[in-house]
């Protein structure tokens, strides 16, 4: 067993926050869908907010922390997640060891959606889901998740935003474990494709590749050489995307991923202020800005009620995902970010990059 079993996290203090990632919102739901009383989830962020919760231990399937409370205690609080069998992690790393975008992701503190998909497809669920987080305390409240649990897990969600491997660890397996594993996997195909008085150097940045001098095609009438670094640039960067595993987006989102990144061909291919507004919200936005501007969706009730919390003496409306207060109007994306947008006219406008607190957009 290698010591990094057990991990210690210091006490976060007073911190007003929301998971960012979605792996550390779907922790939280999974809390939330458990939840017999919406009260005990509403003081327990109360408690995680203000800081009641102390240093945090993470180990194989327990995670655990001490929880202050004014009405008695300090209370010894737990959360209990079930170990991953060796037949689960050997299917798991099958799968992440079978994808560079995986392993590179994983490697740098990412959990892609398709990850998670593919081990659930094996059958191996890494994320809890209803009924799978089993909350202890010595407080002497009979319902469970109690206010301290529910505050250890929301502090909890905000350990996995900066790192996965807090969840892997839950799981049985440490993260020194974890990367030796996954490069015994990856050392045979290394072996046998790299000769034996060479070391592989690492990939190029292929996003950022120009081409230098006049390129070796001649232009042809009407366009111009620019025109070539441009080509030149877009398929570096689509080589990038699917050395990473991700998709690449249609045509539509294509062009207006173009527009806004080169200037001149928004002016080429501008088609009046429905473009205007879609370059705008990609420049703000990427991806995720370009959707909450062409479609809703509606977000869970706990996430809206986080939202009003955070909003609290201001007016809002609510509509599915879009939050309007006066002439400002925050649409909320599938990844648990808010975008400003303010009016001009009878339209909405993209008018600033996204934020987690929709409290930090609403001036």
């Amino acid at each position: 067993m290698t010591d990094d079993r057990v991990r210690g996290f210091p006490a976060f203090g007073a911190a007003g926050r929301f998971a960012r990632s979605w792996w550390g919102r779907a922790w939280v739901r999974a809390m939330e869908d458990t939840a017999l009383d919406l009260r005990q989830l509403k003081k327990g962020r109360r408690y995680a907010a203000a800081g009641l919760v102390g240093p945090i231990t993470v180990s194989p399937g327990r995670i655990a922390a001490v929880v202050e409370d004014a009405d008695g205690g300090p209370f010894r609080t737990e959360l209990r997640l079930a170990e991953l069998s060796d037949g689960d992690w050997t299917r798991f790393f099958d799968r992440v060891a079978s994808r560079s975008g995986h392993l590179a992701a994983l490697l740098d503190r990412d959990m892609p959606h398709d990850l998670v998909e593919a081990a659930d497809d094996a059958g191996v669920h890494l994320l809890p889901g209803i009924g799978d987080l089993d909350p202890e305390c010595d407080c002497p409240g009979w319902e469970l998740p109690c206010w301290h649990a529910a505050a250890l897990s929301f502090q909890a969600s905000w350990l996995l935003d900066a790192d996965p491997f807090v969840l892997l660890l839950m799981r049985g397996r440490g993260e020194r474990e974890i990367r030796e594993e996954l490069e015994s996997r990856l050392a045979p195909e290394a072996e046998a494709v790299v000769p034996a008085d060479r070391t592989p150097g690492p990939l190029p940045d292929l996003a950022a590749f120009r081409p230098s001098g006049a390129p070796s095609i001649p232009a042809a009438p009407g366009v111009p050489v620019a025109a070539f670094e441009l080509l030149a640039a877009n398929a570096a960067a689509q080589a990038q995307a699917v050395l990473a595993g991700e998709p690449w987006p249609g045509r539509r989102p294509d062009a207006v991923r173009l527009a806004a990144r080169f200037p001149a061909v928004a002016e080429r291919l501008g088609t009046g202020a429905d473009f205007d507004r879609a370059v705008a919200a990609w420049s703000f936005g990427g991806r995720d800005g370009l959707e909450v501007l062409d479609s809703a969706w509606s977000p869970p009730k706990p996430v809206l009620a986080a939202a009003r919390a955070a909003l609290a003496g201001e007016d809002p409306v609510f509509e599915r995902n879009h939050c309007t207060i006066g002439d400002v109007q925050l649409r909320l994306d599938r990844r648990g970010r808010w975008h400003p947008y303010r009016r001009e006219g009878d339209a909405w406008w993209p008018s600033g990059p996204p934020e987690t607190d929709p409290g930090l957009l609403s001036g």
